[in-house]
């Protein structure tokens, strides 16, 4: 997905590095250079976090909600296949019993 150079910070580090900003009082990219991070993903995780508190602006999905949306999404994928499985299955068998 990401290339091999991309770095994965922990949301702990997201969190403090965002607390960091406000508590501080210095611009996003000076707190982003100082932590040796891009300030532009410093931004976006100023950005959700904003954004976050009262988790979102109105329509909105918090990052709760989508999660379960990917996992409901997933589960009604995997039970449609499951359901034209049946079909066919169901379909086979009417034929063999037919004979």
């Amino acid at each position: 997905m990401g290339s091999k150079y991309t770095k994965r910070y922990t949301e702990e580090f997201k969190r403090d590095a965002i607390a960091l900003v406000d508590s501080s009082g210095k611009t996003v990219t000076a707190v982003a250079r100082e932590l040796g991070i891009s300030s532009e993903s410093l931004r976006g995780w100023y950005r959700r976090a904003e954004a976050a508190p009262g988790e979102g602006a109105p329509g909105e999905l918090t990052s709760a909600e989508r999660e379960e949306l990917r996992r409901l999404r997933r589960e009604s994928r995997e039970q449609q296949q499951t359901i034209e499985i049946l079909k066919k299955a169901t379909a086979f068998f009417v034929k063999e019993s037919d004979r």
